[in-house]
């Protein structure tokens, strides 16, 4: 029988030492073995700079560091560890970029809208009602418009006044509105740097343009529908010229009146030039009268002298007789026969005219007599 010597010596079973759990002795690492977790460190105090057993499970939990033999780099055992910070950047960003080119690359256009695309801020075309698709951004933008959208422009803009020189040297407070909407998506969105004001400027030239050449009369009331069509051509006129892709669809004139300063002497002379206007309408009504009646006169005249032409005599004494009747119809008149002249005759008191006789009392009947004769 051989007996073994030295560290190869196993020591008895039974042998006084001190238990040992399953991470060795009693927390003493003497020879590099696993170290009880909880087990307080030699001489009561941790040592510096030296992590505990327990620290070193946690970070091998977290997958921060590698594990011994046959373990992976993120756990124990071969079990997969969580992921690092970096693979989680990675992960957010990724999706971000996902909604970003999602965001970016499907456009839906509405039924009244319009979509204005440029690929690195040039051109490339319009999308039309759906959804439609492009390049993410910034390698496409579009631009969306509402090309039916009625836009309308106010002048002035609130309450205050709007005066306007007439061709006859007037000054009129002039309040109207000018309507518009958008022709042609890609001028309005490139030839345009401000749309708005472009349109108000135009309009307001227009409108000063027009009235300049109109005079009081027809801005109060008579010309007004020949200045809104006016004031619209030459508005879009203008507005053509600048290839500003904008159609006006109308003007209306909401007021033309006095300034508020002499307001009460416009109505003065307003309400004289009204009178004028009616004093002369009755005159030529009055001269319409008289040269109708002329008129039927000579065309009698002219039938009659029809008539005196085929018989001259009988239409001579006609007219002689007719006039006649007509001068003495209105005079008193006394005919006397030839056989029965006397010198004498009281013609004042048989005439038309002469005075009525004097009415005479009727004899009052005399009483009659009381009592018998004698």
């Amino acid at each position: 029988m051989r007996k073994l010597t030295g560290r190869f010596r196993r020591p008895p079973i039974l042998a006084a030492e001190s238990p040992k759990g399953p991470w060795g002795g009693s927390g003493e690492d003497s020879e590099g073995g696993p170290r009880n977790p909880w087990a307080m460190p030699p001489g009561g105090r941790k040592a510096p700079g030296k992590p505990t057993a327990l620290d070193e499970f946690i970070r091998k939990a977290r997958g921060s560091g590698g594990g011994g033999p046959g373990e992976g780099p993120g756990g124990f055992g071969g079990l997969p560890g969580a992921p690092g910070g970096r693979t989680l950047w990675a992960i957010g960003a990724a999706i971000l970029v996902g909604i970003w080119v999602l965001y970016t690359s499907i456009h839906p256009i509405g039924p009244q809208q319009r979509g204005v695309v440029t690929y690195f801020g040039r051109y490339t075309g319009i999308l039309e009602p759906g959804i439609q698709l492009t390049a993410p951004a910034p390698i496409a933008s579009v631009r969306v418009l509402d090309v039916q959208k009625i836009r309308t422009e106010n002048f002035p803009e609130g309450s205050g006044e709007n005066l306007v020189l007439t061709g006859d040297q007037n000054i009129i407070d002039l309040t109207y509105s000018v309507r518009w909407d958008i022709a042609n998506p890609r001028d309005f969105a490139f030839r345009l740097a401000q749309p708005q004001e472009t349109v108000r400027a135009a309009a307001e030239s227009a409108m000063r343009a027009v009235i300049a050449d109109t005079t009081l009369d027809q801005a109060l009331g008579s010309g007004r529908t020949g200045i809104e069509q006016r004031v619209q051509e030459l508005t879009q006129s203008i507005l053509n010229e600048y290839q500003s892709g904008v159609r006006i669809q109308g003007v209306a004139v909401k007021q033309a009146a006095a300034p508020a300063q002499i307001v009460d002497d416009f109505n003065k002379v307003t309400a004289a030039q009204q009178e004028a206007v009616a004093n002369v309408n009755q005159a030529r009504s009055y001269a319409q009268q008289v040269i109708a009646r002329a008129q039927g006169e000579a065309a009698q005249f002219d039938k009659v002298y029809e008539q005196y032409r085929l018989a001259p005599e009988v239409t001579r004494r006609r007219m002689y007789y007719e006039t006649m009747e007509a001068v003495l119809a209105k005079s008193d008149k006394t005919i006397v026969e030839t056989p029965g002249v006397v010198p004498y005759l009281p013609l004042a008191k048989g005439g038309r005219n002469a005075p009525p006789p004097p009415e005479v009392a009727a004899p009052t009947p005399a009483p009659a007599q009381q009592g018998g004769g004698q």
